[in-house]
């Protein structure tokens, strides 16, 4: 999915000024033993602009809970539907700086999710690959998103506030 029609607009009125948005981190688990696999295995996408392999993730539409955009995104992006188990952790990410000069930060919301069905298929623009990965044999993952599936795993209800720009 292209950027939002709603961050378009006020980039218009706004320029490339540092922008505040709610994001999502969904990490995707599939407990079943279906399929012949043992054992969890970890619903991942390959970003279309850095290549690197990551949770879903995304921009919460304005007047949207973040736990329907998680689940929302995981649709769009890797056509697979799956249900919001815990909001794991709360964060705020460093400034990011596009290369069109726009600056970002976003407040994450990182939730745990359960597959429900679906085979995964790259749904957008926004990744080229999509796929199941057991937790034991993961891709390389950029270390922000390996700390958001940390958290996403740990056993407990909790929710982490996380001080610290994680990225």
């Amino acid at each position: 999915m292209p950027t939002p029609d709603f961050i378009l607009q006020l980039r218009d009125r706004i320029g490339h000024t540092p922008l505040w948005l709610v994001g999502t981190t969904a990490v995707v688990v599939d407990p079943s033993t279906s399929s012949g696999h043992r054992g969890d295995r970890l619903l991942l996408v390959k970003r279309a602009d850095t290549g690197e392999w990551t949770p879903v993730a995304g921009i919460v539409e304005p007047g949207e809970h973040s736990a329907d955009a998680a689940e929302r995104e995981v649709w769009e992006e890797a056509r697979v539907r799956a249900v919001v188990e815990k909001l794991a952790a709360v964060g705020v990410t460093r400034e990011y700086e596009y290369p069109n000069g726009d600056r970002t930060r976003f407040t994450d919301h990182t939730y745990r999710l359960r597959y429900v069905s679906g085979e995964p298929s790259v749904g957008d623009d926004e990744s080229t690959d999509v796929g199941w990965f057991p937790l034991d044999a993961l891709p390389e993952i950029p270390e922000r998103y390996l700390d958001r599936i940390r958290r996403a795993l740990a056993p407990g209800t909790e929710t982490i506030l996380v001080r610290d720009a994680e990225g």
